[in-house]
């Protein structure tokens, strides 16, 4: 007979709780069937090596297991990496971050930026890009550094401006095809690579930068805005879900909320 207790609840709930993070990992990826099959196989394994006691196929499956485990880790590199970020995204981590910083640093009195300012500035830099149909794509860091997508674009390092905004989307800039990516007060560079996201499940009328910033989103915890070239309307993704068709008091609250976490 069986006996459960609160321990072995808990760590059930853990099981759980990480097998359902991975196969969301998975599922963005295009992965998803092959995580399902590596489950099966280790259902399979705990079946037939401890409920059964199975020796001879158990000790196959002994076998395929150890030597699977070190395939699965090449085989999942990128799905792995995309876990353990996100993993470093969720709020708790981000609460944590914030009270280090805030008895460390002390960042101003309350522990907070007063970013309201520059909030309106992207806002505005927004709206009017939308009004004149053209298209942008702006990160806002979170408390995960985005070092390798500045490094693939051109530094900057300027105070958040909305007509340096609007100047550097402008259709005959050098910069207006690539992400613009800010941290904290500052426009930190312009003309930046983003990873897209390989989600089957985005409508095929959003473009690339809206593939892009869902990609972001899922890499890290930034806020990522989209002005649609088309159509002029306002987006944002993070955590990997978009919310389409935003108005400026929507954008601002957004960005308040990002600022501040």
């Amino acid at each position: 007979m069986i006996h459960l207790g609160i321990k072995d609840f808990i760590d059930i709930v853990l099981v759980g709780t990480l097998l359902y993070n991975l196969y969301t990992v998975m599922r963005r990826s295009r992965s998803a069937n092959l995580f399902k099959g590596v489950i099966v196989l280790v259902v399979i394994w705990v079946m037939v090596s401890y409920l059964f006691e199975m020796r001879l196929l158990g000790g196959i499956l002994d076998r395929v297991v150890n030597v699977g485990a070190l395939a699965l880790v090449v085989l999942f590199q990128e799905e792995i990496r995309q876990f353990f970020s996100r993993l470093g995204s969720q709020q708790h981590a981000g609460r944590l971050m914030s009270l280090l910083r805030a008895t460390v640093g002390r960042p101003g009195q309350s522990g907070k930026v007063n970013m309201h300012d520059e909030i309106m500035a992207i806002v505005m830099a927004c709206v009017n890009m939308g009004r004149q149909r053209v298209g942008a794509l702006i990160v806002v860091e979170g408390h995960q550094r985005l070092a390798d997508e500045v490094a693939s674009g051109e530094i900057i390092d300027a105070v958040v401006s909305q007509r340096l905004i609007e100047n550097i989307f402008f259709k005959n800039s050098p910069l207006h095809d690539g992400a613009l990516v800010i941290t904290g007060k500052r426009l930190r560079a312009a003309g930046c690579i983003l990873p897209g996201s390989h989600d089957n499940d985005i409508p095929k009328s959003l473009g690339l930068r809206h593939r892009a910033a869902l990609g972001i989103s899922q890499k890290s915890d930034c806020l990522a805005i989209i002005v649609s070239e088309e159509t002029g309307s306002i987006s944002i993704a993070r955590s990997g879900t978009f919310k389409l068709h935003q108005t400026a008091e929507e954008l601002e609250s957004h960005l308040m909320k990002a600022f501040e976490q």
